[in-house]
C-alpha cells in the first residue's frame, strides 16, 4: 500500500514543471531587471490612466513596456521574442498592441495578454514581475 502512494507521489513530482522552463526563449538573454517607476513623475503620468503604456529604454533586452490594463499593471520586455534582438526588433507601441518592424507583415502582440496577434509566432512577450506600493511600481525578474 505504501508503494502505491509512493509511486503516485513520485509521478506528481516528476510531472511538475517550473515556470523557468516555460519562460525560456533562445532569442532573448536572461538579463537581470530591477527597476522602479514613480507614478508621480511626469514621464510616467500616462500610467495613471487605464489603457496607457510607457516605453523605458536601457532595461532588459531592448527596454521595458509598462502597461496600465485598468485592473493591474503589466511589464513586458520590449524585444520581439520571436527575433534575435537587433535595431528593428524593438517593439513599437500602438495603443494596447506592440509590433516590430523587421518583417512584413510585422510581428504584433497584445500588451494585455502578451500573446501574438499574428499566426505562426512561437513565443509570447517576455513578462516581468511587477509590484505596486505607495505609487511606485517595482519591475523585476
Amino acid at each position: 500500500m505504501k508503494a502505491i502512494f509512493f509511486l503516485i507521489g513520485l509521478s506528481f513530482l516528476i510531472s511538475c514543471e517550473s515556470d523557468d522552463n516555460l519562460r525560456r526563449n533562445p532569442n532573448l538573454l536572461n538579463i537581470n531587471v530591477n527597476y522602479e517607476v514613480n507614478l508621480s513623475l511626469p514621464q510616467f503620468n500616462n500610467l495613471n490612466f487605464s489603457g496607457n503604456s510607457v516605453y523605458i529604454p536601457g532595461q532588459g533586452n531592448l527596454g521595458l513596456i509598462i502597461v496600465n490594463s485598468g485592473s493591474s499593471y503589466l511589464a513586458w520586455d520590449a524585444a520581439d521574442p520571436n527575433l534575435v534582438p537587433n535595431e528593428c526588433s524593438r517593439l513599437i507601441i500602438d495603443g494596447l498592441n506592440a509590433a516590430s518592424i523587421c518583417d512584413e507583415p510585422p510581428n504584433s502582440y497584445s500588451l494585455i495578454t502578451g500573446q501574438p496577434l499574428v499566426e505562426n509566432l512561437r513565443y509570447p512577450l517576455f513578462a516581468y514581475r511587477i509590484t505596486e506600493s505607495g505609487g511606485v511600481l517595482r519591475i523585476f525578474n
